[in-house]
């Protein structure tokens, strides 16, 4: 199936979240439960965070900090990348790629309604866009 959007792609799917409150050990039981790396992080209604395996691992595990007490607004990722609902895959692949980063909060009038991961993208998308951004750097490099 060729996925024109990102809506298109996370169609069906629910939104995986925790509060900025609760802790990082119920973070790790809903990344098990729901077999996700990322969690949004909400107040309310708002997307305030993102909370991701390695979020977990380097800011509370890799530092001896209790899980069990650790709130997960001191180990989230602040304020993340979003993107809309109606943009293209390649606006998500090159948000993180050049972000640096795996996971992204889907938005839609303001409020977060999925997430996107590096493996959500197809292969196909991958390859092509890699290819896409050698052959501009090759170009740029002979009209420089």
């Amino acid at each position: 199936m060729i996925f024109r959007s990102i809506g298109e792609l996370i169609e069906g799917r629910p939104l995986h979240a925790v509060g900025s409150h609760e802790t990082i050990l119920e973070v790790c039981r809903r990344l098990d439960g729901h077999h996700v790396g990322a969690l949004a992080v909400l107040d309310g209604d708002e997307l305030v965070g993102i909370i991701s395996e390695r979020d977990v691992v380097s800011r509370v595990v890799a530092r001896g900090r209790n899980p069990a007490e650790t709130p997960v607004r001191s180990a989230m990722t602040p304020d993340p990348k979003t993107v809309e609902i109606g943009d293209g895959l390649a606006d998500a692949l090159q948000a993180m790629l050049d972000g640096h980063f795996r996971h992204l909060p889907v938005m839609r009038d303001g409020r977060a309604v999925g997430m996107i991961s590096m493996r959500d993208i197809p292969t196909e998308y991958r390859l092509m866009y890699q290819r896409f951004r050698e052959a501009r750097q090759a170009q740029e490099a002979v009209e420089a």
